[in-house]
Formats: structure tokens, C-alpha cells, sequence
């Protein structure tokens, strides 16, 4: 029984040990998988230069077979460590970029606007900008990005995005290639949001003190889905049928650096249409009505000028000579508008104003928004004397001509400013100011861009999205006010209005006696 027994261990503990030795006799038969390839010196340093120079970090890695276009491929799992991160100098540029032009809105646009307006009616001026800022934040967040700025396959080709980036879903802090080699995809996002809030915001100057907020709130939701998506889509999405430098197979090849169509033209023209719709507002133009604070006026025209540097060089998308060009012209366009406008008051009615050389800084920002990034300090001068003239003019004779109540000038400085920057960007745009618009740029030679900045002939093109956009902006805006007009109503009361939106429209006032 004893032997039985010991031949049953040693029968058992073959048994299963077996097993244990043919896995192991399997597992060493597999070969280990290859270490990925390492970058060489040269490739570290080159990429590395490419951070200084805003390139392509992954342009010296470009070294494997070439794909079915005959383009060099990166072979499997070769990086450097600054290939694929977000460049700290770029990123912290841009996220102050982000903070300077939401501080454009918060506070400088609802106090200069609110400067503007008459004292019983400031806080509705902050209350909308305040309100306006929530709002786009989450349709930005649910689905307005994504429709703007997501590649891939558009729902309208050129013209409408999709939904691959919705809830910002994989906006990580690693860079969105399309847009920006070291910013990263989450900061852009925000800079972008900033241009979103802006925009409606800019409307509520032709329609101050005589619309209700409810009113503003859905206008501005239907407003972005119709007009502003589509429109920033077409002009700075990588697929956009009008964004003529970066997409090789643009329909239009326009250009607009960071605005004039997008930003100042629908929304200004948007304006007009809003506020014809709208109505004039009670007593105008009978009764005077004189911004209730001058000095609020002009601190926010300064809070703005300061702003739009992160607006205009942060469009740029990097801290580099493209950047610092449009910091250059920027100033030039600012500074001499400001002069120009109050100069032309002078000589017409004999005492330059303070509101004139507020209104001339904001047109000359307006005017050189679109070209800030493609001209040269000689084309910024230019567009400097023009936007303190004909937006002057608008303002000063056309308006009294046909006598819409514009109660700010949206119109006169946005509408028609941003149509004459988007214009003049046509005849100024120069290869020398940036490269972009040179055949060193692939997709500027593919689309025909290039030659048309070389014959001076890209105006055609500025033309046509000048076109595009003016049809989106009346037509939709039309459509949207009066759909809200027959869901909600645009106009309070007339007693309201009389009395003030500030205490009606929101329990508050800005200001209180010495009895309150």
C-alpha cells in the first residue's frame, strides 16, 4: 500500500508539472518584441529648434517610407521628447492671450457700452454681457466648438463641422496639429471661446435700452448656431470653404487674421438688421440722449485697446514674428484712427470729443483686425486714416441720413469697419509680412492663394467672403429676430423703457441718491 501510494505522488506531481514546462519551453521560444527606434542628436536638436521657430516638431522625424502621396513617413515609435508636448513659451502666451480678450467683454465692452448708455439702463449693459458670456460657454462646450473647429467629415462640407470634439471630448492639454504645433488643444479651445462671447456681445450696442433680456438670451443661442458656427467654421476651420491659407482645397481663398468677417462684420451687420426690426427706442430722435458717464466710456476703450493685443498678435497661436507683427500694426491702426477721427470732428464741428477718440480707437482695432497678421507698418498706416474717416463718416452723416437708431454705433464702427478691413487686408496682404501667403506654404500654393497675393488680386476673394458673409449675417439674423419676437417678445413695455431696464428687467440700479 506504501509503494501504491509514493508511485501515485510522483505520478501526480509529473502530471502537473508538464504542463508548467511546456508554457515555459513556449514562452521562451517567443521572440521579445524590438525597442523603438531612438531619435539621433540631430533629431533631438531639430525638433527642439523647431519649438524656437514655431515648426513642425516632427518634420526631422520624417524618415521612413514614403506614403501614397510620395510623402516621407515617421517610422513606428520614433519620438523626441519635445515632439509631441505643448511648448511652454507658445501655451503661456496664448493663455494670456485668452485672459486679454475675455477682458475685452468682462469689463471693457459693458464699460464702454455702459458708459454710453443712460444711467437707468448700465446694468442691463452688464447684465447681458454677463449673461452672454454663460451662454456660449456652454453651447462652446456642448457642441460649438466642435461644429467650428473639428476635422474630418463636415455635416455641410466647408461650412459645418461635426461632432468629434463635442463636450470637448479629447481636448486634452496636447496640441491640435491643425491649428498649432506647440499650444495646447485645450487652451485653444478657450482662446477660441473668448472670440465667441465677444461677438453676440458686440449686437447689444445697436439695440441698447429697448429690449428685453429674455429677448437677448434666445437671440443670441439660435444666433451662434446659425450665424457665428458656420461662419468661424468657413473662415478658420481646417475644412472651411474660406479659409484660404490653410486649406488647400478652399472654394473662396480669403483671409482674415482674426476677425473682420467672423467677429466685427456679422455681428455689426447683424446689428443693423436687429435694430431696423427692433425699432428706435422711445423719444429718439427727439429727446437728447447723451452717454450718462464719459469716463466710463474711456476706461473702457482702454481696457479694450489693452485687450485686443491678445486678440489680434494672440492670433497668431504662438509667441513668434508673426505675432510680434501683428502687435506692431495693431498699435499703428489704433493709435492713428484715434487721432484721425477727433481730427475730423474738429474740423467739422470745431472741438475734437473724447467720445470721438474713443470711437476712432475701437474703429482703427476694428479696421486692422483682419489684417493685423498679413500687412506691414506702411499698410497699418493706411488702414489707420481710413477707419478714422469712413466709419466717422457712417457715424457722423449717414446715420443722421437715414435715421436708424444705432444707439452706439455698432454699425458705423463694426459693420462697416470690419467690411472695410476685410477689403483693404485684400490690397495690402503682403508675403513679406508672412510667409503663410507664400508658395512656402503648402496649401497657399495648392489653393492658388499665393498667386493671388503676388498679383495683388487676392481683393476678388475678399470680395466674395465679404459676399458670403453679409447674406449669412442679414439673412439669419431677420429670420431669428422674429422668431423670437413671435416666441418671446423684443420690446418691454413702453412705461419699462421710460423707467429704466436696470430696475425692471433685473431689481437693481446702478447708481443710488444720497437718499438711497
Amino acid at each position: 500500500m506504501k509503494k501504491f501510494l509514493c508511485l501515485l505522488g510522483i505520478v501526480t506531481a509529473l502530471t502537473v508539472s508538464a504542463p508548467r514546462i511546456c508554457f515555459a519551453d513556449a514562452a521562451s521560444a517567443v521572440t521579445p518584441p524590438a525597442a523603438p527606434p531612438q531619435p539621433t542628436l540631430e533629431q533631438r536638436i531639430g525638433s527642439l529648434e523647431a519649438y524656437v521657430n514655431n515648426g513642425d516638431p516632427t518634420a526631422v522625424l520624417k524618415v521612413g517610407p514614403k506614403d501614397k502621396d510620395g510623402n516621407p513617413t515617421i517610422p513606428d515609435g520614433l519620438v523626441t521628447p519635445t515632439s509631441a508636448t505643448a511648448g511652454p513659451g507658445h501655451n503661456a502666451w496664448m493663455m494670456t492671450s485668452s485672459a486679454l480678450v475675455l477682458f475685452m467683454t468682462l469689463p471693457g465692452l459693458f464699460l464702454f457700452y455702459g458708459g454710453l448708455v443712460r444711467r437707468k439702463n448700465v446694468l442691463s449693459v452688464i447684465a447681458q454681457c454677463f449673461g452672454i458670456a454663460g451662454l456660449v460657454t456652454i453651447l462652446w462646450v456642448v457642441f460649438g466648438y466642435s461644429y467650428v473647429f473639428a476635422d474630418g467629415t463636415d455635416i455641410i462640407k466647408g461650412i459645418v463641422g461635426n461632432f468629434k470634439f463635442a463636450m470637448l471630448k479629447d481636448v486634452g492639454s496636447g496640441p491640435n496639429t491643425n491649428y498649432a504645433y506647440w499650444v495646447s488643444h485645450n487652451v485653444f479651445s478657450m482662446y477660441q471661446l473668448m472670440f465667441a462671447i465677444i461677438t453676440p456681445a458686440l449686437i447689444l450696442g445697436a439695440i441698447a435700452e429697448r429690449v428685453k433680456f429674455s429677448a437677448i438670451m434666445l437671440f443670441v443661442a439660435l444666433w451662434m448656431v446659425v450665424v457665428y458656427f458656420p461662419l468661424a467654421h468657413m473662415i478658420w476651420g481646417i475644412n472651411g470653404m474660406m479659409n484660404g491659407v490653410w486649406n488647400a482645397g478652399a472654394s473662396i481663398k480669403a483671409i482674415d487674421f482674426a476677425g473682420g468677417t467672423v467677429v466685427h462684420m456679422s455681428s455689426g451687420w447683424s446689428a443693423l438688421v436687429f435694430c431696423l426690426i427692433l425699432g428706435k427706442r422711445v423719444g429718439f430722435p427727439k429727446e437728447p440722449m447723451p452717454p450718462h458717464s464719459m469716463v466710463l466710456c474711456a476706461v473702457g476703450t482702454g481696457m479694450l485697446w489693452v485687450g485686443w493685443y491678445g486678440f489680434n498678435a494672440g492670433s497668431a497661436v504662438a509667441a513668434d514674428g508673426i505675432a510680434a507683427n501683428a502687435f506692431m500694426t495693431t498699435t499703428i491702426a489704433t493709435a492713428v484712427a484715434s487721432f484721425v477721427w477727433p481730427l475730423a470732428e474738429w474740423l467739422v464741428r470745431g472741438k475734437p470729443s473724447v467720445l470721438g477718440y474713443c470711437s476712432g480707437a475701437v474703429a482703427g482695432l476694428v479696421v486692422i483686425t483682419p489684417a493685423c497678421g498679413f500687412v506691414t507698418a506702411g499698410g497699418a498706416l493706411l488702414i489707420g486714416i481710413a477707419a478714422g474717416i469712413i466709419p466717422w463718416f457712417f457715424c457722423f452723416k449717414i446715420k443722421s441720413w437715414f435715421g436708424y437708431d444705432d444707439a452706439l454705433d455698432t454699425f458705423g464702427v463694426h459693420a462697416v469697419g470690419g467690411t472695410l478691413g476685410a477689403l483693404m487686408t485684400g490690397f495690402l496682404a503682403s508675403g513679406t509680412a508672412n510667409g503663410n501667403l507664400t508658395e512656402a506654404n503648402a496649401a497657399a500654393k495648392a489653393n492658388g492663394l499665393a498667386n493671388l497675393v503676388a498679383k495683388g488680386t487676392l481683393w476678388h476673394e475678399q470680395l466674395k467672403a465679404i459676399g458670403v458673409t453679409l447674406v449669412l449675417a442679414v439673412v439669419g439674423t431677420a429670420v431669428i429676430a422674429y422668431i423670437v419676437k413671435a416666441v418671446v417678445g423684443l420690446r418691454p413695455s413702453e412705461e419699462v423703457e421710460v423707467a429704466g431696464l436696470d430696475l425692471a428687467e433685473h431689481g437693481e440700479e446702478g447708481y443710488h441718491t444720497a437718499r438711497g
